[in-house]
């Protein structure tokens, strides 16, 4: 069979009931990470499905670590309230969802996140403290943020020892919390790095582990890893930010590599003898697809989800998400507030218009031992990839690229007209009507 109709037959369709992703439960079933992307960061579906999936897997398959690409002392805000490890006095999951005060806020304070995080804390009610599940960021943009949260623990635990890393982490003091302002002048020679400063108080954190988690024992066993995850976290965005003037793709790589770091360190902190921690993670299929079956891969790139099938091979399923057309929240640019865009259709010959061509509407297929669909969706195509950033007037080359979607990933949900995600918090330029702005005109 050639085209869409072995599409058509491998397709499963998603009506929203109970069992339309029962196979995925099956082939996930012995997995320790599930990896669920997202073809954007603003469409309400994806957010929808992956609480849909992630529930499922935390409550019949036991799966205790929600990780997602968000900054690591942000999303810890919220998973102190969820597992009642105290630490905080935020009283509700509005309140948790605070921390996220970076561009762009939006993509963790909406009502999708707060859903999943008013269910994470309820299921947690009935759990002991050591089986309730953990919500983490993955990412490194929170340089000064985790800066901070070091210092913190250590004034709680040791105050000389707090002195020590202000000391030290003074070396970034000239810059007024401006990560991008540091990485610019240091990656170009205008100022001295602060390379090796980040990297001591990381050496002399773990070199006292034993001593500073048993200092208080108000402190809860975790805020120790927290603050060590933190001092890691200083010391690759030390080296990401000073990275980045000099090119993308190490950058990127620095970026991914730190990720995959992290969701590895949060396995290993989780396990327990008869038991491995097991993961779901939430990020962008340009995160979570296979890098080396893209052209992302072809320019030297690798990504979280190459990072993973390299260290865990078959234990490891990464789901990609799509979308032909709809709406979506986006900003026009890098710290501007967001928009209700409408998306453009698909492109003729790209991965979104194959598999809105099917007629289906919403569906799953899987790749994985499944040959004869695979080679229905193998060799290269365009496809989409819309971040916090949508600009429609030069879609093609702002928002694809070419991706063999058999190799990227172990199965595809094509939801194929979706809706925006919406932000909690108000924003002049988004409006919550039926007809959003078209944006550009024509569209």
């Amino acid at each position: 069979m050639t085209g869409e109709a072995p599409l058509r037959e491998a397709a499963r369709p998603l009506t929203g009931g109970a069992h339309d992703y029962d196979p995925l439960l099956e082939l996930t079933g012995n997995a320790r990470l599930v990896l669920l992307g997202e073809a954007t960061h603003g469409t309400h579906e994806f957010y929808r499905e992956r609480a849909r999936i992630t529930r499922r897997l935390i409550e019949e398959h036991g799966f205790g670590i929600v990780a997602v690409e968000a900054d690591w002392p942000d999303a810890y805000r919220v998973n102190r309230w969820i597992r009642g490890g105290g630490g905080g006095s935020d009283g509700s999951a509005v309140q948790a969802l605070d921390g996220f005060e970076r561009f762009p806020r939006w993509m963790w304070r909406n009502r999708d996140v707060l859903a999943l995080v008013e269910w994470l804390w309820e299921h947690n009610q009935a759990l002991p403290s050591d089986r309730r599940v953990g919500f983490y960021g993955l990412d490194l943009y929170s340089l000064f943020g985790s800066i901070a949260a070091v210092i913190g623990y250590l004034a709680r635990v040791d105050p000389e020892a707090a002195r020590e890393a202000r000391a030290r982490y003074a070396c970034f003091d000239h810059f007024a919390e401006d990560s991008q302002a540091y990485g610019y002048a240091a990656g170009r020679g205008l100022s001295q790095s602060c390379e090796s400063d980040a990297v001591a108080q990381l050496v002399d954190l773990r070199r006292r582990a034993a001593e500073l988690s048993a200092r208080d024992g108000r402190i809860p066993e975790d805020e120790f890893f927290f603050a060590e995850q933190n001092a890691r976290l200083v010391a690759n965005a030390e080296e990401y930010y000073r990275t980045m003037f000099r090119g993308r793709i190490s950058s990127w790589n620095l970026r991914d590599l730190h990720m995959a770091d992290t969701l590895t360190a949060l396995l290993e902190h989780f396990d327990r003898p008869g038991r491995p921690a097991r993961a779901v993670v939430w990020a962008h299929n340009s995160h979570l697809g296979d890098a080396s079956a893209t052209s992302m891969g072809d320019e030297g790139e690798w990504n979280v989800g190459q990072l993973v099938r390299q260290r865990y091979g078959g234990e490891a399923v990464l789901v990609g998400f799509t979308t032909y057309g709809g709406t979506v929240t986006a900003a026009a640019d890098w710290d501007e507030p967001p928009k209700l865009m409408r998306v453009r259709p698909g492109l003729a010959g790209s991965l979104e218009a194959l598999l809105h061509d099917t007629g289906l509407g919403d569906f799953l297929i899987y790749l994985r031992d499944n040959p004869e669909t695979a080679r229905a969706l193998a060799g290269r195509r365009l496809e989409r990839a819309i971040g916090v950033i949508y600009r429609p007037e030069t879609e093609r080359v702002s928002h694809y690229f070419h991706a063999d979607v058999a190799e990227q990933f172990d199965a595809v949900i094509h939801l194929d007209a979706t809706t925006a995600v919406e932000p909690l918090d108000p924003y002049g330029d988004w409006v919550h009507t039926s007809t959003p702005e078209t944006y550009p005109s024509g569209v």
